[in-house]
């Protein structure tokens, strides 16, 4: 899960805050120079952040530092030594380590329990292992999906770094459809949709529909779907399609490519993974429409059967009904003939 810097949709860097239309995630000895806004709000151990906490559920772990203010409307929790500088205000229950400085004191509207929670991600990885080792196969897979059921998380791996300046990473990043602030460095990029204020530094780095306002620099650079770079781009290799523009220089050590189309490694893959999936959905629907075409047929044949053999029943019901009639008719004539 903390493999990759992960800014998901709708995500926006104001002057202070970063605010998240659905969960956040921060990995363990991380160090953010926003507060942050979200739904749920999980933080590992030793990270700092310079700033206010306002979310639906909030989880601090041992060792942390908060600057500003914690606002919880639901549950939280605080692992111990953690520090927050202003208020902790909690409107469901909170529990709470030992050692805990709070400067401005605390307010719970729920029940306060005193102890050491224990860290969610230690206790996810400790909780599976168990399940496991107990052969509860079908325990552990949902665990999982209850581990992934997070709302769109804003995903930060442990040992980040995120401030108005710098957005640094040791893993990979991705950027979709959101509004950052800040100098992008990380191991590979792929930027979609999305207004960068800062530089891109990596890799592999991948910009689509995006507007860059600062330079670019890899190993392998990917402008595609008119695409905006109000700065420099300087690689190795830099592809670019037609109608993408830069403002700056490209510099590629080993060539550049401008085309009508470019091919990105990997996409490929996906693009043939989802025509694959499409075209069994496709079969599966037609399988389906021919089966209640069948079904239709064979009603509509058994219907026609059903006619068909009415009237021919009817028809020997009245040849027997004849038949009694003529009876009837030949022994009046003979009851007749003896009365005579």
């Amino acid at each position: 899960m903390l493999e990759k810097l992960t800014i998901p949709p709708n995500t926006r860097f104001e002057e202070r805050n970063i605010v998240a239309s659905g969960d956040v995630i921060i990995g363990p000895n991380s160090k953010l120079s926003y507060g942050v806004i979200a739904k749920k709000i999980i933080v590992g151990e030793r990270t700092t952040i310079e700033g206010d906490l306002l979310g639906e559920e909030i989880r601090l772990d041992a060792w942390c530092s908060v600057t500003g203010n914690v606002t919880s409307k639901q549950d939280a929790y605080i692992g111990e030594f953690a520090s927050i500088g202003g208020k902790l205000t909690v409107y469901g229950d909170l529990e709470i380590g030992r050692n805990v400085r709070i400067k401005n004191g605390f307010e719970a509207k729920g029940l306060i329990t005193i102890q050491d929670p224990t860290p969610v991600l230690f206790f996810i990885f400790l909780y599976l292992m168990v399940l496991l080792r107990l052969g509860r196969l079908e325990e552990a897979e949902k665990l999982l999906e209850e581990v992934e059921e997070f709302d769109a998380p804003l995903i930060i791996p442990e040992n980040s770094q995120v401030s108005i300046d710098r957005i640094s990473t040791r893993k990979d990043a991705e950027i979709v459809g959101s509004r950052v602030l800040g100098n992008v460095k990380a191991r590979d990029i792929n930027a979609e949709g999305s207004e960068i204020f800062g530089s891109l530094r990596g890799r592999d780095i991948i910009v689509s529909n995006c507007r860059v306002h600062g330079a670019i620099e890899g190993r392998v650079v990917y402008l595609v779907n008119s695409s905006e770079v109000f700065g420099y781009i300087r690689a190795d290799k830099v592809y670019m399609e037609d109608g993408c523009s830069v403002e700056g220089g490209i510099v590629g050590r080993e060539g550049v490519w401008i085309k009508e189309k470019v091919e990105i490694p990997g996409r490929e893959e996906e693009a043939e993974e989802v025509e694959e999936s499409e075209e069994v959905q496709e079969s599966e629907e037609a399988e389906s429409e021919r089966g209640k075409g069948e079904e239709q047929e064979a009603v509509e044949v058994e219907d026609s059967k059903a006619d068909s053999e009415q009237p021919e029943e009817a028809e020997t019901v009245k040849a027997e009904i004849s038949e009694e009639e003529e009876k009837d008719g030949v022994e009046k004539g003979k009851v007749q003939e003896d009365v005579s």
